[in-house]
């Protein structure tokens, strides 16, 4: 989720890059940095922290003018958010300056062959070896645009590269697979950046490339080649968003932005996940087999959406590993004096790495002798820096108070770790495990299935605005998806809202069903077991007394329709996958009744991105 710009022009490159940095820097603010080719050198300058350390330290120690450049504001996936790691890298001979948005997968194996080729790697990114190999390309003779060509066709994972040559100041070129770039249309100038706000003040014509592509801008112009070098083209249009909405991509939350980020989100936090033998592999995984093998007893510790997050994870992990699993608010973990000793893995579940009850929780844990690892968002934090290993969901910033593409990715990273222990423990076959991963791999395209039949939730939603109580309902994997239905109406549109586990309702929840209160029922995948039949049960019971049943159920679910008022349908998934897609017609219909009711959804009252303190 890197911010990057590129600019060829007549105007001061530096001033057209800090400039678009600063509309970009909500894309990440670990890091940020410049380079410019002036008088056929590399000037360039990189800081740790927020773009404001990048401008003070140019203001001190200015850079000289130049009129082609590149910059990058960085969400920190491979190594820490440092002045080493921040971008640009340069190649051994500065001569090459690369700035990269994504992963490349297949990295170690280069880094390897650059080193055993005596090229030293000041870094411990993923992108450096990528700025080595252009180098090695342009000092061999050819141009920058076909370095470009050649180093893509090696490449594994996402990624965006922009890249200028010291010897070359007519051109940047840039490549996309699997990851934002647009390009900015100007009379004499011509723009890069991950997305329209870069340029939106000097430009509204834009260029959108295709899949596995090279763009070249010049003064002049555009050319765009694939990867192997055949013309290709882009799709112009016009800009008619303002900045504000830019930034968003043209919605007028970043909440919903970020909805809309979920496909993406989801296909990122799924990257590199396989090892060259084909085994599932956790980079960050700094247990080793038989320290997770000693493991009997996991405790998921969470606050808030990530708790919800540790219940799905609860399913996952015991039906695939049959190691027991507890899930405790932090908050209230280390106030009743677990139980906990070496064989126990805590999980700790944060997106910002910063939550004050974890990491609490976390130090409580680990005074104990237990085995700490961190499911976060956020490198370098405080949280993943305290543990004994991390996964990293890579979902980029997400800007939007309510958590949704954090949500969906601490779910990824949920099912990958029970996989893992799976793998290591030898619960499961190996062919089980690749088939559940390529089923988790059909999931982002099974989310935008959903993202596309939106504007119905949206009609959904806008018929509820004078409702004042709301109730969801749902079964195993299904119930946690409840609860967060629940809480992103209370944190967004400030009524009550209440999720059941949907067999729980004759133990007294149903004295609050009345006439046409809404239910939300999360209906399980048809299956083996009695899930789906007792789901309906209660649908039955609560429409019986008056209520009004929202129904969210799998494609070609038949049974369901004479007990739902209204019906969306969720793509086909086993039921331990289905919180991925089902809580995504939630998020949309909670964002769109906070619209409808006037309150602002990127900032609900009372409410902090992160809670730091106890």
């Amino acid at each position: 989720m890197c911010g990057i710009v590129g600019y060829v022009g007549d105007k001061q490159a530096q001033d057209v890059v800090i400039n678009g940095l600063r509309r970009l820097e909500y894309r990440g603010y670990d890091s940020a940095g410049i380079a410019l080719v002036a008088e056929g050198r590399l000037e360039h300058d990189k800081r740790a922290g927020r773009l404001a350390n990048l401008e003070k330290a140019i203001a001190q120690h200015p850079l000289p003018q130049a009129t082609t450049g590149i910059g990058h504001t960085r969400w920190a996936t491979h190594g820490a958010p440092n002045d080493l790691n921040a971008h640009p890298h340069l190649g051994s001979s500065q001569r090459v300056a690369l700035v990269h948005n994504g992963i490349i997968e297949n990295f170690a194996g280069i880094r390897d062959e650059l080193e055993r080729a005596h090229h030293v790697l000041a870094s411990e990114t993923d992108t450096e070896v990528a700025a080595h190999l252009l180098e090695l390309q342009v000092e061999s003779g050819v141009d920058l645009t076909t370095a470009m060509q050649r180093v893509c066709q090696r490449l594994q994972g996402a990624f965006t590269l922009v890249a200028v040559d010291a010897q070359d100041p007519s051109r940047v070129v840039a490549a996309r697979r699997n990851s934002p770039l647009v390009v900015g249309l100007g009379e004499g100038e011509n723009f890069l950046g991950s997305d329209v706000a870069a340029f939106i003040e000097h430009t509204r014509e834009a260029l959108e490339l295709g899949q596995d592509q090279v763009v070249t801008i010049t003064r002049e112009g555009v050319e765009v080649t694939t990867f192997d070098g055949a013309p290709a083209e882009g799709t112009r249009y016009h800009v008619d968003w303002d900045l504000s909405a830019a930034e968003k991509d043209g919605h007028d939350w970043f909440m919903r932005k970020e909805i809309f980020e979920q496909p993406r989100a989801v296909a990122d936090s799924l990257l590199g996940r396989h090892a060259r033998n084909g085994l599932l592999q956790l980079d960050e995984m700094r247990l080793s087999d038989q320290e997770l093998r000693d493991i009997d007893k996991i405790i998921i510790i969470a606050c808030g959406t990530s708790f919800y997050a540790g219940m799905v994870a609860k399913y996952a992990i015991e039906h695939w590993t049959r190691v027991p699993v507890e899930v405790e608010l932090a908050s209230e973990f280390r106030y009743r004096d677990p139980i906990l000793d070496y064989s126990t893995l805590v999980v700790a579940i944060s997106q910002s790495g910063e939550t004050a009850d974890t990491l609490q929780a976390i130090r409580h844990a680990r005074l104990q002798r237990s085995k700490v690892l961190a499911i976060c968002n956020t490198n370098g934090s405080t949280i993943p820096r305290e543990s004994d290993a991390v996964i990293y969901t890579h979902a980029g910033p997400e800007i939007g108070v309510a958590s949704t593409k954090g949500f969906l990715t601490q779910l990824v990273a949920c099912y990958l770790l029970a996989l893992y222990l799976a793998q290591v423990k030898g619960t499961r076959y190996g062919d089980e495990i690749s088939e559940i991963m390529h089923q988790l791999e059909a999931v982002p395209d099974q989310i935008a299935s959903v993202l596309s039949r939106s504007d119905e939730v949206y009609e959904l939603a806008r018929s509820h605005v004078g409702t004042r109580s709301v109730l969801f309902l749902g079964r195993h994997a299904g119930y946690p998806v409840a609860l967060e239905g629940a809480l992103k109406l209370k944190e967004l549109a400030y009524i009550h809202a209440e999720g059941f586990a949907a067999g729980e309702l004759k133990h007294g929840p149903i004295a609050l069903v009345e006439e046409g209160l809404p239910v939300l029922c999360v209906v399980p995948p048809r299956g083996r077991d009695q899930l789906h039949e007792k789901m309906i049960s209660g649908i039955q019971e609560v429409r019986a007394r008056g209520a009004r049943t929202i129904c969210l159920a799998e494609e070609g679910d038949t049974s369901i329709e004479p007990y739902a008022d209204h019906l969306i349908r969720l793509p086909k998934v086993p039921v331990l996958l289905q919180p991925l897609v089902a809580v995504v017609p939630l998020q949309l219909f909670a964002c769109e009744l906070a619209t409808a009711m006037g309150h602002d959804v990127d900032q609900p009252r009372n409410l902090a991105k992160s809670v730091t303190v106890e």
